[in-house]
């Protein structure tokens, strides 16, 4: 048995190398994918706090103004007020596409790299997808991080601008390289192989890699059990006071009752920071724990010892669980929670940096 095990451990030792030799397609995608994470996370840390609740504020500042504006009759205020709305939710989309696409190009790069022995092309060919990849998935989020501040400016277009061409043009680098490393995986399958490939990521049943697993799957489902208890719970009593607020509100407008206005509008604003606390929980425990399962095959590259590989595994998990825990305590326990969320941001960060870095220095080892 102790023979079969060396075996094995040699085996898996020598596909190891040989599946993330020196700038293989492999290794470029794992690097970026994981790097394309870590800004993504950073870039969403520092939205949380520095503009995501300010820019709540405008936005119901402005549109409290332009309920106020409304009763008056001043129309030129209202469309002041609504020209300012649109400015801040702008500001925000911009923000909020750019830190999801970052990671969710990130989340492709990682399943691409796992697919890499069974895509049928030359290795030089697969290196060129990889980086074809990797610039589009660097153009799109920083064109669409650009879009509020350049807006039209000397774009030859009339409704879209140059931000927007870049962030397009970087999305079709993603997709052609997506769809040519699929076609060689469909070419794999189609080719008559005389036995099936093996890969040691698949093979790899370390520590680290089962807390990660684990961790992952059991976030998953919490998310899933969650999200159905939202929809079951709160889904339909939150679209039955949406309607509920709104015609509240239209009837204060008509009767010109000023208090009743900022009522409603504060009950709105209520309802909509609830709605956006226990989405924002879901989504982000899910996504999580895929990114806790997609870093668990690769930890045969993550080149640190036994012991600390466990215990980034470990501060990942956690920082996953404090992170949407405390996203849904915010209304209750406003700052304090928010902080406690943005400290179980950074330690997901932190530990994802540090298997990144333990990547790196595998990569230097193998050379």
């Amino acid at each position: 048995m102790a023979f079969s095990h060396s075996s094995i451990g040699a085996k898996t030792n020598d596909m190891h190398q040989s599946s993330f030799a020196p700038l293989s397609a492999r290794r470029l995608l794992v690097l970026g994918g994981i790097g394309l994470i870590l800004v993504g996370m950073l870039v969403g840390d520092i939205f949380a706090v520095f503009i995501l609740h300010q820019n709540a504020a405008r936005v119901g500042g402005g549109l409290a103004s332009a309920a106020h504006a409304a009763l008056a009759g001043d129309r030129p205020l209202v469309r002041a007020s609504f020209q300012d709305v649109g400015s801040f939710l702008e500001n925000r989309g911009t923000k909020v596409d750019t830190h999801v696409h970052m990671i969710d190009f990130g989340y492709l790069a990682l399943m691409l790299a796992i697919l890499q022995p069974w895509i049928d092309f030359r290795e030089s060919t697969k290196r060129r997808l990889a980086w074809l990849f990797l610039v589009g998935a660097a153009l799109l989020p920083v064109g669409v991080f650009l879009i509020h501040y350049i807006g039209l400016a000397y774009s030859p277009l009339q409704a879209i601008g140059w931000a927007s061409i870049f962030a397009d043009l970087g999305g079709l680098f993603v997709l052609i390289a997506t769809l040519g490393l699929l076609f060689g995986l469909g070419k794999h399958y189609r080719s008559q192989v005389s036995a099936p490939l093996q890969d040691a990521l698949l093979l790899n049943r370390s520590a680290p890699g089962r807390v990660l697993l684990v961790g992952g799957i059991a976030m998953v489902l919490a998310g899933f059990l969650h999200g159905a208890y939202y929809a079951g719970v709160d889904l339909y009593r939150h679209e039955a006071l949406d309607a509920s607020i709104l015609t509240d509100m239209a009837k204060a407008a008509g009767a010109n009752d000023a208090g009743m206005v900022d009522r409603s509008l504060e009950a709105y604003g209520q309802l909509q920071g609830d709605k956006a606390v226990k989405i924002a929980a879901h989504a982000h425990i899910i996504e999580f724990g895929l990114l806790a399962m997609l870093l668990a095959l690769f930890q045969p590259y993550v080149s640190l010892r036994e012991t600390w590989k466990s215990r980034w595994a470990y501060v990942l998990i956690l920082g996953s669980v404090i992170l949407p825990v405390c996203v849904l305590l915010e209304l209750r326990f406003g700052l304090v929670a928010g902080g406690l969320a943005d400290a179980g941001g950074l330690l997901v960060i932190v530990a994802l940096l540090a298997m990144w870095i333990g990547i790196l220095r595998q990569v230097g080892d193998a050379r």
